[in-house]
């Protein structure tokens, strides 16, 4: 096991230090435990080496908010051990850092193998509100929903321990490290590049994944020029887990098959640590592996670059949603105001280094609540918590703000503000 500053992150080797060294990637939410039932197979051919993400498993705490930045961190780790070429699989957040390095590294990837994942994530605006989630009820919630997103009902019900093992796994995380995650997810968007991935590349999925399902990795497999896609019958999100064998088996075929030469592997390795194994349910159906073309929708023009930054920063603390609102209501009539308040209140006044998000929703809440904005406060509330102010640092500013600016507009704005925290901090069900 490995010491971690900043720069790098918690990791281990298994298998003989002679080996072509192939790296085992983590979802969101879990631990390099995750791959356990892998690594008995995998090491016969293979040095394994796994890592946490920061936060995870007991790792140091440094949060990375983009995949690129974590990925910099585990170039990070394999270069002061040596590794300059391995095969890489990952699962979910994992898979997305596989991606990365096969198209900012692609000298360093031998072949690829990505689990559960997609060239975007959902949307921004549910990964930034479960940062808001997590930020306002902690870790809890998520926790207790992780097994009905990561395993199907019936394996579940059956495999109560592995259940818990989940909910402990994702309790256990530092929330800090949990929101940069969400917001390293929110803000992964490929599709246009995937032409440019050249490693061969297995897409893995389970048949019931509900998060990043078999449509989502189609879209991996079209995209991608040398790509198969194998769905794994009878598994949800957390495939590795549910179906070990199958996954084993599948990536044993793909990385002895399908490894760009030649490969280096140069490293100094630590010596192995027994791993404490999980005990997992045997497998229940044999893997089916298919391609299936799809399309990857085009990304509009490009704005000027004031405009986009704009955009980007009202995007991310509004939610895509209410921005293509305002975008679309627009029409003729007022959509220059609309490229004006872009380009100009988001795209210079929200991106001057001189103060920081926090603070700026601090005053633009004040600012409303003096001139009696009510609707511009609430979607302000909504931007003050995805910009990391907590509920109860809302509650200090609107009542500083009944000081200086009158009870009767801080009634109103305590009211609007109550319900928009109430929508964007319950969990969902």
């Amino acid at each position: 096991m490995s010491e971690t500053p900043p720069n790098t992150l918690q990791y281990r080797f298994d298998g003989p230090e002679d080996a072509p060294v192939l790296i085992l990637g983590p979802s969101l939410g879990t631990t390099w435990h995750m791959w356990d039932r892998q690594v008995p197979e995998l090491t016969k051919q293979w040095r394994v080496f796994r890592f946490d993400l920061p936060g995870h498993g007991g790792a140091t705490a440094h949060p990375a908010g983009s995949v690129a930045e974590l990925t910099a961190r585990l170039l990070g780790t394999l270069d002061a051990l040596g590794v300059q070429r391995f095969g890489y699989a990952g699962c979910a957040l994992g898979g997305a850092v596989g991606i990365e390095l096969a198209l900012r590294h692609p000298e360093r990837v031998a072949s690829l193998a990505v689990v559960a994942a997609s060239p975007r994530f959902g949307t921004a605006d549910e990964f930034r509100q479960r940062g808001v989630i997590v930020r306002t009820n902690g870790l809890d919630p998520i926790a207790r929903t992780a097994p009905d997103r990561w395993f199907t009902g019936g394996f579940a019900a059956a495999q109560p321990a592995i259940t818990e093992w989940a909910v402990q796994m994702v309790r256990t995380t530092d929330p800090g490290c949990y929101i940069a995650a969400c917001e390293a997810l929110a803000s992964f968007d490929v599709r246009p590049e995937l032409g440019r991935v050249g490693v061969p590349t297995l897409v893995l999925v389970g048949s019931e994944d509900q998060v990043t399902g078999p449509a989502e990795a189609r879209t991996l497999v079209a995209g991608i020029p040398d790509a198969r896609l194998a769905v794994v019958p009878g598994a949800s999100h957390l495939v590795p887990v549910e179906q070990p064998a199958a996954v084993t088996d599948l990536l044993v075929h793909h990385f002895a098959t399908a490894w760009q030469q030649p490969f280096d592997t140069g490293q100094t390795a630590l010596p192995s640590v027994p791993a404490a194994p999980v005990p997992l349910a045997p497998p229940q159906a044999v893997p089916i592996a298919e391609i299936a073309p799809a399309a990857v929708p085009a990304e509009p023009a490009g704005q000027p670059e004031r405009y986009e930054t704009g955009l980007k920063i009202r995007r991310e603390l509004l939610g895509d949603a209410h921005v293509d609102q305002a975008l679309a209501q627009a029409g003729e009539f007022s959509g220059d105001f609309q490229e004006f308040v872009t380009r100009y209140a988001w795209g210079e006044i929200w991106d001057r280094p001189g103060l920081d998000r926090r603070t700026r929703s601090c005053i633009a809440l004040t600012a409303l609540v003096a001139g009696g904005h009510l609707e511009e406060l609430a979607f302000h509330t909504r931007a003050a918590l995805r910009n990391g102010l907590t509920p109860d640092e809302i509650k200090e500013v609107l009542l500083q703000a009944a000081v200086y600016c009158g009870v009767p507009a801080a009634n109103s704005a305590f009211r609007v503000a109550q319900q928009v925290i109430r929508e964007e901090t319950t969990p969902a069900e």
